[in-house]
């Protein structure tokens, strides 16, 4: 394990762009790094994409090793893991971060299967032990109760997929220098087991509490799904997005992909209203980096408010009626309905 220096970050390219993820990771490694005074790399995969090596750089990366080779201008698991073997075996990393999308989560467990190493998903929390040189991953466990912090003591490369909006992108600096190492990946096509014959994207319009600026999330405190309808009518009013907290999903008061947290989406809107949501680990990793939080719960003590910008104390089915009108007057005075988001 001696040998295995630097830190790795697995850049995810879809239709000729960097996943946003990548950046965010970019941002996470370069700390690690730093603490361990060691390089960063990028990990560039994929057909016509040498060109977005030097955004890479730019985005805090010391050097990419790049496989730009039309065998590779799909993702395919066999393929984009031999081209990761190949690069971690001769360069040995300490440390490879990939994005938990599908492809990165995908990718990593079979990379980590086949370099026979330790893998921590779904990461929300990263740090360094620099005497030990040892990854800290953390997560929400045991239902989201607890974070555990796991470590890979014995194997490298420490390996982890960490949750889209989690960490921080640095801002580009495009007079940052850095190395651009190409690379031949020793592949053919006809050794391919699987074939991509046909890209179909899902045209089907969802609700993409990522994207949004203002989210207006409730949780079982307001009651039943009755009480829950005020949820979106502040929605409404404002022109916000409507989240949930995992036990209204569980409880059917809307589908999976309303829900805010650790099993569901983590988001990083300018305003986030939690109503009715207690505040446990599962949803607060979830939600905890929007630029201004506004808790609402009857319970002074709730764990919402630890991490809440603002907090009101009181019953929610009173708050927000009154919240509703405040809103439509503003509107009125400003000569027409407002969307706030």
């Amino acid at each position: 394990m001696e040998e295995n220096r630097g830190v790795w970050v697995f850049i995810e390219v879809n239709e000729g762009k960097i996943e946003d993820v990548s950046l965010e990771l970019l941002g996470a490694g370069r700390k690690l790094a730093d603490k361990l005074n060691v390089p960063l790399s990028g990990i560039l995969l994929g057909y016509g994409v040498k060109d977005l090596a030097c955004q890479v750089i730019y985005s805090g990366a010391d050097a990419v090793y790049v496989i730009d080779q039309p065998i590779l201008k799909h993702y395919r698991t066999e393929a984009f893991m031999k081209a990761v073997i190949q690069l971690a075996e001769k360069y040995r990393p300490e440390i490879f971060l990939y994005g938990a999308t599908p492809n990165g989560k995908d990718l990593a467990s079979a990379v980590a299967t086949d370099l026979s190493t330790g893998l921590t998903a779904d990461t929300t929390m990263l740090d360094v032990d620099v005497d030990k040189r040892l990854l800290e991953a953390s997560r929400p466990a045991f239902g989201g109760n607890i974070m555990a912090t796991i470590l890979c003591k014995k194997h490298r490369p420490q390996m982890a997929t960490v949750r889209p909006k989690v960490m921080k992108a640095l801002e580009p600096d495009i007079s940052r220098k850095g190395s651009i190492i190409e690379e031949d990946l020793n592949l053919k096509e006809e050794d391919m087991r699987t074939k991509v014959l046909e890209i179909v994207k899902n045209v089907t319009k969802k609700t993409n509490l990522a994207e949004a600026h203002v989210i207006v999330a409730g949780g079982k405190g307001l009651g039943d799904l009755q009480g829950f309808q005020l949820i979106h009518e502040l929605a409404d009013t404002i022109g916000a997005s409507v989240g949930a907290s995992r036990d209204v999903v569980e409880a059917g008061w809307l589908p999976h992909e309303y829900q805010v947290g650790q099993t569901g989406e983590t988001v990083t809107p300018k305003v986030y209203f939690a109503i009715g949501i207690s505040g446990a680990i599962q949803h607060v990793v979830g939600m905890k980096n929007s630029e201004l939080i506004i808790a609402i719960n009857k319970d002074p003590k709730a764990p919402i408010f630890d991490v809440a910008t603002y907090g009101i104390v009181g019953d929610a089915h009173e708050i927000i009626p009154k919240l509703i009108q405040q809103f439509k007057e503003i509107g009125r005075e400003k000569g027409g309905e407002i969307n706030y988001a």
